[in-house]
């Protein structure tokens, strides 16, 4: 177990996540038990929105039911919480984050604002007003290609150029390979983040068509700062073979000084135009066990209830034809 329940990172006001790895987990009442070479620890995990599942982990199905009747997400993740397999949807998250995000994007005057926060988010200076999508694209990969050359200075590692391929990964450099590991281990973080969340991982605004089109825009806004310096050390520092693994070390340890996990969900929130306390990631107490709303024009409509009961389809018998049924029925 990497961490225990009386050291729970803040992420957001109310949202937080536990990394486990080797070990067992089963229900006990209302909450979940962590079982190592150490003994038990009770987690509580109405307070808890996300736990990761690192290697050597097994969890009962007991401890899942638990898990998701309190609105917490479970992902698989990679050692040390780096890359992210697979993660579970709470069923009674709230979806305040997704509608925000899902007509944002639906909105292309909406949709280019957000491009136009992240880039300010990611370089620290927003493109000018006037400036087209096209242009914004341009101004970022010069941004990016001074980062790549800014960081080769830095550690002597020569660099030609972003270019690898999956069907001949040895082919590429030990700085591209680097890059490649440290950047999937980035993917891994923001995707459990944004399963967590209740966000739509599909949804990009920047990258498109891909089912991760959302966690590659979040993740862009932290690789100058994070990825892109850990691959750049681990290249000029490994004497070994494998360069992916000493990429994925030097990840764990720049997302634990950048703070990473604490800024995501914020983050998120901010590209969109909310501040963070506007919406919890958190599933509210009150909506433990609220019905699901119905969708109107005019608003939601409260659900769980027969509208036939409301608005019949046909219309009502007269006072006659009802006292004829009588006196038949008699």
């Amino acid at each position: 177990m990497s961490t225990s329940r009386h050291a729970l990172p803040r992420i957001v006001d109310r949202w937080t996540f536990l990394y486990v790895e080797r070990a067992r987990i089963e229900r006990e009442q209302n909450a979940i038990v962590l079982w190592d070479e150490r003994g038990q620890t009770p987690v509580p995990v109405a307070a808890l929105s996300l736990l990761m599942l690192g290697p050597g982990t097994t969890v009962t199905q007991a401890a899942m039911v638990a898990l998701a009747d309190n609105g917490c997400v479970t992902a698989w993740c990679g050692e040390g919480a780096v890359r992210c397999y697979a993660t579970t949807v709470a069923p009674k998250q709230r979806m305040d984050n997704l509608a925000t995000q899902a007509r944002a994007w639906a909105d292309e005057e909406e949709r280019l604002c957000v491009v136009r926060r992240m880039y300010a988010m990611r370089f620290a200076t927003p493109p000018p007003p006037d400036a087209t999508l096209e242009q914004i694209r341009g101004l970022e990969g010069v941004r990016v290609r001074e980062c790549y050359r800014r960081q080769s200075q830095l550690t002597g590692v020569p660099w030609a150029g972003r270019a690898y391929k999956q069907s001949s990964w040895n082919a590429s450099d030990s700085v591209n390979r680097a890059l490649s590991a440290a950047n999937a281990c980035l993917y891994g973080v923001v995707a459990a983040a944004v399963a967590a969340a209740g966000f739509s991982p599909s949804l990009g605004f920047i990258h498109t068509g891909k089912a991760l089109s959302f966690v590659y825009d979040i993740a862009d806004l932290y690789k100058s700062e994070v990825t892109v310096p850990a691959a750049f050390r681990a290249a000029s520092e490994s004497r070994t073979k494998s360069i992916e693994t000493h990429a994925r070390r030097a990840c764990r340890e720049q997302f634990l000084a950048a703070r990473l996990m604490q800024r995501i969900v914020p983050d998120m929130q901010r590209a969109l135009g909310l501040q963070p306390v506007q919406v919890d990631a958190l599933t509210h107490p009150g909506d433990v066990d609220r019905v699901a709303a119905l969708w109107s024009p005019e608003g939601d409509v409260q659900g769980g209830r027969n509208f036939g009961d409301l608005a019949p389809l046909r219309k009502a018998p007269t006072a006659e034809l009802a006292a004829d049924d009588d006196e038949q029925a008699s």
